[in-house]
């Protein structure tokens, strides 16, 4: 009984965002947040084609700090899977011609109703994702600007006049070029950023005439559901969204089926995989890195907004973020002060319930992937690095930790932590400092505190990553920047604008005067 009014609370509040209606208020949200988590609904359907379909109540959703099933979601089977994809590739003409400034009403509409209901998408993903109710917070801030600056640019995709006449032969042509959607997209995206993930791949879709078809992690899908019951409120054409949970089997024909223009992923390293069985179609890739950040003898700010910006960057919720400070280079000048003030740093921030307004170290995704970097400190130690601060484990609640002297060969010196941890390590001078940055088969960003304009420089130019951040941590992203890496760490950029341009192509027109 309980799905059915689900599906008609959904079905029932579509409007057309052209017209700015929302059938759903704030106070409809609370109601129907009845479920065992205080927050979340009992259950949640997917979207195919636009429409919820509560098919079934299959995947459990765990709350990540007390390991009970906060709520089910409806999961996708192949044949699912592959209505959504037929019925993306026929929204194409549809989309295509859905005008631009109809595409901005939409996103503005979202725009409106995550405002309004903020503290339900907040408090879904403290549940769903473990995420400390302050980050929770901040992700909502950005999924809300990340759609604001799409409607921004969904009216801004421009073209450009080219002259042709550059020898006689070509007196009297003119040429133009427009960009015109790529066509059916697909995306899958991770569990850290249940909802901001989502937006950069769902916004600039919107802003740039595509469909598309969802993956969200199965871990976090009910931030990526509530975004598609929010479309689901808009005139979008038929077909033009499907959001669906489902298996890695079932979601390979998002990889492989030739239907399929471009296939953008955000996750791990798998993803050069995914790339290989894709075919002709474009790929996007954004997989991860292990940031480093540098302070120079003179950092040009004080010692103490330092060590609190590396601590923000290296532990905000517990480290599981792809541009997390993981490898901090210090001036050997400034090495110990840095050491001791990083050290009681650390060791101050609580730990404990997401809900909590005073946590700061949530608990991890789930206890194998804390055991997971457990492993790695302890192999890190045993090979002769030295325990700052932290270090224990208690399930999927790891304390953040602060190392110094790990071999550079160690796991933890090398992979992608995605754990609250943060390697310490000397260096002498500046050159030295950037050969050591790039010492990794990653290159997300990096971040650099100089007072130098020089050093800053000399950074920009040398640094093998897709961003280097000067007087901050790698970890700080707007979300209309270009974002991305090189190496393992992708393939494409992010962010709307460079997004919208791998959503579309160009097309030329020749006139002959």
């Amino acid at each position: 009984m309980a799905k059915k009014k689900q599906v008609k609370a959904t079905t029932g509040s579509r409007a057309g965002a052209k017209a700015g209606k929302a059938g759903n208020t704030g106070k409809d949200a609370k109601a129907k947040a009845t479920g065992a988590a205080g927050g979340l609904a009992r259950s949640y359907p997917y979207y195919l084609a636009n429409r919820p379909v509560a098919a079934n109540t299959d995947l459990e959703v765990l709350d990540k700090y007390s390991g009970q099933v906060a709520t089910r979601v409806a999961f996708a089977d192949a044949a699912t899977v592959r209505k959504a994809l037929v019925a993306a590739y026929a929204a194409r003409p549809a989309m295509a011609a859905f005008p631009p400034d109809a595409r901005r009403d939409v996103l503005e509409h979202c725009v409106r109703r995550f405002g309004e209901r903020a503290d339900e998408l907040a408090l879904a993903l403290c549940i769903e994702a473990g995420k400390p109710i302050s980050d929770a917070r901040g992700e909502v801030a950005r999924l809300i600007d990340t759609f604001r600056i799409a409607a921004g640019e969904a009216t801004r995709i421009e073209g450009e006049v080219l002259e042709l006449q550059v020898s006689e032969r070509a007196r009297g042509y003119r040429g133009m070029v427009k960009r015109v959607p790529i066509g059916a997209c697909s995306f899958i995206t991770p569990f850290n950023f249940p909802l901001n993930l989502v937006a950069h791949k769902v916004a600039p879709a919107i802003a740039a005439g595509c469909p598309f078809v969802l993956k969200p992690a199965a871990k976090t899908p009910v931030g990526a559901l509530i975004i598609a019951e929010v479309l689901a409120e808009t005139d979008l054409p038929k077909g033009a969204f499907s959001i669906l949970p489902c298996s890695n089997e079932d979601a390979s024909q998002l990889v492989e089926d030739e239907r399929i223009a471009l296939l953008s992923f955000t996750g791990g390293l798998v993803g050069w995989e995914l790339k290989a069985r894709a075919g002709k179609k474009k790929v996007t890739l954004e997989l991860g890195g292990n940031a480093a950040c540098i302070v120079d003898a003179d950092p040009g700010a004080s010692l103490d907004h330092v060590v609190e910006r590396l601590v923000s960057g290296a532990y905000y919720q517990s480290g599981q973020s792809c541009i997390s400070v993981q490898r901090i280079l210090v001036h050997r000048e400034l090495y110990p002060k840095l050491k001791r003030r990083m050290k009681a740093a650390v060791q101050a921030l609580r730990m404990g319930d997401p809900r909590d307004e005073r946590t700061f170290i949530g608990p991890m995704i789930d206890e194998d992937a804390a055991i997971r970097v457990e492993s790695w400190i302890r192999a890190a130690r045993k090979a002769g690095a030295k325990l700052v601060a932290g270090g224990g484990r208690e399930g999927n609640m790891l304390a953040a930790t602060l190392v110094e002297d790990v071999p550079r060969e160690a796991d933890l010196y090398r992979k992608e932590v995605f754990g609250p941890v943060a390697l310490l390590e000397p260096f002498d001078d500046f050159d030295q400092a950037l050969a050591r940055a790039n010492d990794s088969d990653f290159g997300l960003q990096a971040g650099v505190f100089t007072a130098s304009l020089a050093h800053a420089m000399r950074a920009w130019d040398h640094l093998e990553v897709g961003g280097v951040v000067v007087g901050d941590v790698p970890s700080f992203r707007v979300d209309n920047m270009p974002y991305g890496g090189v190496r393992d760490s992708g393939l494409g950029r992010e962010g709307i604008r460079s997004a919208i341009e791998d959503m579309t192509e160009p097309r030329l027109l020749v006139i002959r005067g």
